[in-house]
């Protein structure tokens, strides 16, 4: 997407969040569906919004469950909407939800929409529950059966085994790799030390604490009310007592013996779930929205899997700068997607790199050299947490909000995904 000559500028107008909660904690009682919903109501509510303003819909998801594959249209059919509104789910991995409002955008600046809600959920608490393919067909062939007999002759075939669940995997369908074990290999090729890592995630959780205590945080977050407990308003994951010692008493997870990945500086499992409006910019403007910016530009790239998995942002940063018409010395604040520690420092020397610059971009000059003081600066994935299809939506709320604050005109959006792939965005402020 480059800057629409037209001037169908694509406006992101607000939007909220659930707190961001741990697998199998305060929201495991929450499906997905449940989380998205919950969200775009408040939204609906915080910006004063007429459901039948709303002419598109997309959200994104990692692990969908078989019974509900389309989440964005479950959304849709909330009673604050008309029932005719298209939706579609989205699912490009850790940069589900980025995709999703990206082509939400797209859509806007073509003139096939004036307003999109735009976001994704993720209940990593409810990830459906497979079994081996035998004893599926066993199943089948049990429901055709016609007679007594065939149905115990069946019935016999039938071992304890069949019985063992198949869980989804976090791994790389084409390497069985899993991240981590892409991150570790990163860290490794990259010289990426074990006390890098463990002072970056560190940071994530002394900055995410700070957001949350001043209120940033929070004025991000739908607090969610449970009917028997107390209402979750923030986000569980951010540790205000962490130190590096602690950190680094940890074992590595996926090298037990060389290795420098942990639990500590890896993004935990979670759930959670996004949401974000974006209108053309006379639709916000007739309708009394001031914009909090501007979709700028986006780009995805893409690497060998078998390669460094998390590095596509490498790739898609300079693209998107590139249509977008700056430089990387013009971001005033950059949102970095946390997978792992390894990860976001193995891209920051990336970007810095010429040897880099030269064999993977054909340029003579690096990306450009990164001021860690603008980037995440109220943490990231690693403290707040990720829910895979919700962490996009995430981070440009923070984004959106935090150049309003500061008063910056360009800032970057950086994620990467699995299947080696790597999305980018620019915001502009309005």
């Amino acid at each position: 997407m480059s800057p629409v000559p037209d001037g169908r500028r694509v406006a992101i107008i607000g939007g909220c969040r659930t707190p961001f909660c741990k697998a199998g904690t305060a929201l495991k009682q929450l499906n997905a569906v449940d989380l998205a919903r919950h969200t775009v109501v408040e939204l609906l509510h915080r910006l004063e919004l007429d459901g039948t303003t709303v002419d598109e819909m997309y959200f994104g998801q990692v692990v969908a469950s078989p019974l509900t594959p389309n989440l964005a249209r479950e959304v849709s059919l909330l009673p604050q909407f008309p029932r005719d509104i298209p939706a579609a789910a989205v699912n490009r991995a850790c940069a589900s939800a980025n995709t999703a409002i990206a082509m939400a955008a797209d859509q806007i600046a073509a003139g096939r929409a004036d307003t999109a809600i735009a976001g994704g959920a993720e209940s990593l608490s409810d990830v459906p529950i497979l079994h081996s393919r035998r004893f599926a067909d066993l199943l089948i062939a049990l429901s055709r059966a016609r007679s007594v007999g065939e149905r115990l002759k069946l019935l016999g075939r039938f071992r304890p085994r069949d019985l063992v669940p198949v869980t989804p995997a976090i791994a790389e369908p084409s390497t069985g790799e899993t991240m981590g074990q892409s991150a570790e290999k990163m860290a490794k090729m990259n010289g990426i030390s074990r006390e890098a890592q463990d002072r970056w995630a560190l940071r994530s959780h002394q900055l995410a604490h700070a957001g949350t205590a001043d209120g940033r945080l929070l004025a991000e977050i739908a607090p969610v009310f449970p009917a028997d407990g107390e209402p979750i308003d923030r986000d569980n994951g951010i540790r205000t007592d962490s130190t590096l010692a602690q950190m680094g008493k940890l074992p590595p997870v996926f090298d037990r013996r060389y290795g420098s990945v942990t639990a500590a500086n890896a993004s935990p499992l979670t759930d959670g779930a996004s949401a974000v409006l974006l209108m053309h910019e006379a639709k916000a403007r007739a309708l009394g929205y001031a914009p909090l910016a501007f979709i700028r530009a986006h780009a995805v790239a893409a690497v060998d899997p078998g390669w460094q998995l998390l590095m596509g942002p490498a790739l898609a940063v300079p693209m998107a700068l590139e249509r977008a018409g700056i430089a990387f010395s013009d971001l005033g604040l950059i949102e970095m997607h946390e997978a792992f520690a390894a990860q976001v420092l193995s891209n920051i020397e990336a970007f810095e790199s010429k040897a880099w610059a030269a064999e993977h971009l054909g340029r003579s000059a690096p990306i450009g050299a990164v001021n860690r003081d603008i980037v995440n600066v109220m943490g990231g994935s690693i403290a707040i947490g990720h829910p895979f299809g919700a962490t996009g939506g995430r981070v440009t709320l923070t984004l959106v909000h935090e150049m309003q604050r500061r008063d910056v005109q360009f800032g970057l959006i950086s994620v990467c995904a699995q299947g080696g792939m790597g999305f980018a965005m620019v915001l502009e402020r309005a």
